[in-house]
């Protein structure tokens, strides 16, 4: 099994937790992007940033057993504040029409490496804290565009999930080659965030269902 390596476990050190703020920031300013877009007030704005900053992260912790990180610890929802403060006083004009886009993918990264790396430390089997990775990546933006009345990214075949699924898998993977966190880490989310970068750039996508052809 993965996790017959005694020092397979990683512990959450200043690496994973700089990706764990980074993506936060850049989730929530994704939000707040998405309130821009719909010129939408000040407290809108706060609201979408919180629940993409740390949507995902709420239920890793609820299923892996762990306290909430963000009820326990005032930083992340301080870091969301800030990012939609940020948001909110900077020109329209500043921000692409892909602005949201990148960030999302930035935060899909980070966020997929630091969910599985804490779901391993709290004992979760390595295949599942993959998959714990894939959720702390994915759920706050599909939140976000619920909240938004956007398309969620689920019902779209351009590559979302994978890329999740690639930071987090390359993370367990490297873990159980006995690549040190740190190196790992920045493996695992360099590689999704360059998956989704190429999605985003070329339009990249899996292969849809094409049903049963009528006779």
């Amino acid at each position: 099994m993965l996790s017959s390596n005694p020092d397979f476990v990683p512990r959450i050190g200043t690496v994973l937790e700089v990706l764990s703020i980074l993506g936060i920031f850049v989730f929530a300013a994704s939000g707040a992007l998405a309130a821009a877009r719909l010129r939408q007030t000040i407290v809108t704005f706060a609201f979408f940033a919180l629940v993409t900053g740390v949507g995902g992260g709420t239920v890793r912790d609820l299923l892996i057993g762990s306290p909430v990180f963000w009820v326990h610890d005032a930083a992340p929802a301080i870091t969301c504040m800030v990012a939609a403060l940020l948001v909110w006083i900077t020109p329209r004009s500043f921000w692409s029409d892909h602005a949201l886009d990148w960030l999302d993918a930035v935060g899909l990264a980070a966020f997929a490496v630091f969910g599985a790396a804490k779901a391993l430390n709290f004992g979760v089997p390595p295949f599942v804290a993959g998959m714990m990775g894939v959720v702390t990546g994915c759920v706050g933006g599909i939140m976000r565009d619920l909240l938004a009345g956007e398309p969620s990214i689920l019902l779209r075949p351009e590559l979302y999930v994978t890329a999740a699924a690639v930071s987090s898998g390359s993370f367990v993977l490297l873990r159980w080659w006995g690549i040190d966190v740190p190196v790992a880490s920045v493996i695992a989310a360099l590689l999704g965030f360059v998956l989704r970068a190429l999605a985003i750039r070329r339009g990249l996508g899996l292969p849809v269902y094409r049903g049963i052809r009528p006779e």
